[in-house]
């Protein structure tokens, strides 16, 4: 069905490297490389991310640099980006020149709730993107979900022309009343529709652990902490691709390193990964993933991720955290008792997170 996908590996053009404000093109380059020559194919991006630049970046450092056969490209519709039916067409094609191709391979409405697939519903976005298809702009689609097992349901019920859907998939929020993973993959095997993982990494929380946490892992002999839970969410059946939001090339090559000649977790491997859920699960965090949704609609342009960041550090005893406070205070130069209480981080939030409450936390704890 998806022949062209070589592996279940995919680059996620979400975290990029940045340099001064702008997407580093030379590292992404040396990325997108190492990613290509190591066997791996399936990149993913947004109208939305980074800003508006990820599109054109991979324009430069993919698109245009490797035949168009030879890689698989997934953009999404969000919704942030439309407001009524007759602007979705224009957008489409202004993200097939953005990204320099004449199709994309997969196109999925992006960050599907009950609110904004009402929004979608009511501008018959689902019909205009399969009437793409049909005219060959388009060669699979589907969505990517934020909510409820009741919400997936109702979307799968009345689009099953949808080919696959991506989920939040991690070892942390398989039970996370939040997130819900294990049951939304539920629905998804029961409709039998293949899984593409986003967020297997929670944001990159799993790829750095706290030291008692970590040590678990490391008592392994070998690996790291991103290994394990890559390899926890491709090894889960109808999972046809996991998504990493690399921002390095060390990240690329750490990545592709174990996914060349994937294994699934042993039985020990699967003990190791549950005492670390045991571990982190008692450790009071703010289960934000960095995605940067909150931080496009806030209006006071509060460094929301980064000051949760802080809070994190705070909460698991790292030494380090009011440096870490001090230097993005000093780099973003907002504070968290700027929110004005708008409400409008906690609409755009994929993790339902009580946002204005958090950052009230903040100030409390940092100002």
């Amino acid at each position: 069905m998806f022949e062209k996908i070589q592996k279940n590996f995919g680059f996620g053009a979400m975290r990029l490297p940045m340099v001064n404000g702008r997407v580093d093109l030379e590292q992404t380059t040396q990325m997108v490389d190492h990613f290509m020559a190591s066997g791996f194919n399936y990149f993913d991006t947004a109208h939305m991310y980074l800003d508006g630049q990820s599109e054109p970046a991979l324009k430069h450092c993919l698109t245009s640099r490797y035949p168009r056969e030879s890689f698989v490209l997934t953009n999404k519709l969000s919704g942030s980006c439309f407001e009524f039916e007759e602007q979705i067409r224009p957008l489409f094609q202004s993200q097939l020149e953005a990204c320099g191709v004449e199709y994309f391979d997969f196109y999925l409405m992006h960050s599907q709730t009950r609110r904004i697939f009402q929004k979608f519903q009511d501008c018959h976005a689902y019909e205009v993107a399969m009437e793409l298809k049909k005219e060959g702009k388009v060669k699979h689609l589907g969505f990517s979900f934020h909510d409820g097992p009741e919400v997936l349901e109702q979307i799968l019920t009345k689009y099953p022309e949808m080919e696959v859907v991506q989920l939040q998939f991690n070892y942390l929020d398989m039970e996370a009343l939040n997130v819900q993973s294990r049951a939304c993959y539920e629905v998804c095997r029961r409709h039998n529709k293949p899984v593409i993982v986003m967020e297997p990494v929670k944001g990159g929380k799993l790829a750095q652990l706290p030291p008692k946490a970590h040590e678990i892992f490391a008592g392994l002999g070998g690996g790291s902490d991103a290994s394990y839970a890559v390899r926890y969410a491709a090894g889960y059946e109808g999972v046809m691709m996991v998504l990493s939001g690399m921002s390095n090339l060390a990240m690329v090559q750490d990545n592709c390193g174990y996914m060349q000649d994937f294994q699934k977790l042993n039985s020990r491997e699967l003990e190791a990964v549950a005492e670390v859920c045991r571990i982190l699960k008692q450790q009071e965090q703010i289960e934000c993933t960095s995605c940067r949704y909150c931080t496009e609609v806030c209006p006071q342009q509060i460094p929301i991720p980064e000051l949760f960041g802080c809070m994190n550090k705070m909460n698991q005893g790292d030494p380090a955290y009011m440096a870490e406070y001090q230097k993005v205070i000093a780099e973003k130069g907002k504070k968290a008792s700027q929110c004005v209480g708008c409400g409008a981080c906690e609409k755009a939030c994929p993790q339902h997170l009580p946002i204005r409450k958090l950052l009230r936390t903040v100030a409390e704890e940092f100002e």
